[in-house]
């Protein structure tokens, strides 16, 4: 029970910076097919009640091509794509108008006892995706294959501004009253950029983006996204099960206005508000965003920096400091900040021209053992350089061997500037360290 109390206290945050936000999510033909589909649906509801603007896509890509082999109809494909003639588009139809539907119907569903009672949710659809035909390619024309020509944003705000769901598919529409088969992914990616959506949520089979060791990626930036994009060939895993495409997706919309972009795992119950409601979320985050950094810290920061040390003062680790004298204290802090919290914290105080003192060490324990010291201790050397120390020293009682590890070599008290040895505490019996900078 506590654990929960505790994440709904800090998930606060989360719900406060999404309400009123604009989210597209993608929903492909594999996800909405998955087990797990009526969560992902109570998951979107529970995003809804909670203020966020959603905006739809559904894919249709397995239904589709079962379709097409239940009628017999010769499927060819170029480069990947489906080349879509007139006899297929109408099994299309079909298959996308139906899935459409029982959407429409999930969201609807308001039983007494379950996630949607009294959700009372209205789903809106219409013509806002223009598109053109893909043409003809290597000499293969694609007919009713097209690509997405125009979003009406303008429409579609004004359906999110009535506190609807707005659900698109794959299908496109032309000014001559042409229909196009598109893909689930541009619909996604291009109605994003119309809106400057805050996120493109897109759901794949996997969880998020895996690297060379098959180890999740957990962000990426734009540039970094693009090289993993490029080296990932027809025989990857992530090529053969969507990841490609959702990769390719979540590049072009973070480099254009959206802001994040969240590759999740559709059979993972629950990835969605993981993702979204927790620091180090669930799958593989897209994003120009700066989400985790180490800065000089202000005045503003003093209340997270409070809360940070408290457990390590009431073990006796740290030197109790009150809130009066950390404010005074504050501009010899940096700290490292994620997602607007603040996860770790240094000091380094000046004790003479060729010394300083470094102090105060403390990393959130959801992040120990993770570089974080490492990353603050070079931080700190750096500012003691950059202010012409030759040294620093430490006092510690019980992280003695962390800093021997990174070159600090223990001294005597007497060592001590003569400053430090005149603020001595006999009573804490702390060991002295020092370390000569290069």
């Amino acid at each position: 029970m506590t654990q929960y109390i505790d994440w709904f206290r800090h998930s606060s945050s989360y719900i406060n910076a999404h309400r009123k936000k604009v989210f597209v999510v993608l929903l492909t033909g594999e996800a909405i097919a998955h087990d797990n589909f009526s969560n992902i649906v109570h998951d979107i509801t529970l995003l809804h009640s909670l203020g966020v603007k959603l905006v739809l896509v559904h894919g249709a890509r397995p239904q589709i091509s079962q379709a097409l082999d239940q009628t017999g109809l010769a499927v060819h494909y170029h480069n990947g794509l489906r080349v879509t003639d007139a006899e297929c588009l109408h099994a299309i139809k079909h298959v996308v108008g139906g899935m459409s539907i029982d959407m429409e119907a999930q969201f609807s569903m308001g039983l007494a006892n379950s996630p949607m009672h009294g959700a009372d949710i209205k789903v809106s659809r219409g013509n806002f995706i223009t598109a053109r035909p893909l043409g003809i390619i290597d000499g293969v024309d694609f007919s009713l294959t097209g690509v997405v020509r125009k979003v009406n944003a303008t429409a579609i705000q004004q359906h999110l501004d009535k506190n609807n769901i707005v659900l698109l598919s794959n299908l496109g529409y032309s000014p001559t009253g042409e229909v196009f088969n598109l893909s689930a992914e541009e619909v996604a990616t291009e109605v994003a950029i119309a809106m400057h959506a805050d996120k493109l949520v897109l759901f794949g089979p996997q969880r998020g983006v895996m690297d060379a060791n098959n180890n999740l990626v957990s962000t990426l930036s734009p540039v970094a996204a693009g090289a993993l994009h490029e080296s990932i060939d027809d025989a990857n895993d992530q090529a053969k099960n969507g990841v490609r495409e959702s990769l390719a997706a979540a590049i072009k919309a973070s480099s254009k206005t959206v802001h994040r972009c969240h590759l999740i795992n559709f059979a993972d119950n629950g990835a969605l508000i993981e993702e979204l409601f927790t620091r180090d979320g669930n799958g593989t985050l897209v994003s120009r965003d700066n989400f985790e950094l180490l800065r000089q810290a202000s005045i503003e920061d003093v209340g997270g920096i409070l809360e940070l040390i408290a457990p390590l003062e009431a073990a006796g680790v740290l030197v109790h400091r009150s809130r009066e004298l950390l404010e005074a204290e504050i501009d010899y802090f940096k700290v490292i900040e994620m997602e607007g919290t603040i996860i770790a914290c240094a000091a380094i105080y000046p004790l003479d021209e060729d010394s300083g003192e470094i102090a105060c060490i403390a990393i959130h324990k959801d992040y120990q053992e993770t570089g974080r010291g490492d990353h603050l201790m070079r931080a700190l050397e750096k500012e003691a350089r950059k202010q012409g120390m030759s040294n620093v020293i430490v006092l510690t009682t019980q992280t003695a061997h962390w800093f021997m590890e990174r070159g600090f070599t223990h001294i005597e008290i007497a060592d001590l500037p003569i400053k430090k040895q005149e603020m001595y505490n006999y009573q804490r019996n702390s060991k002295a360290f020092r370390k000569i900078l290069s």
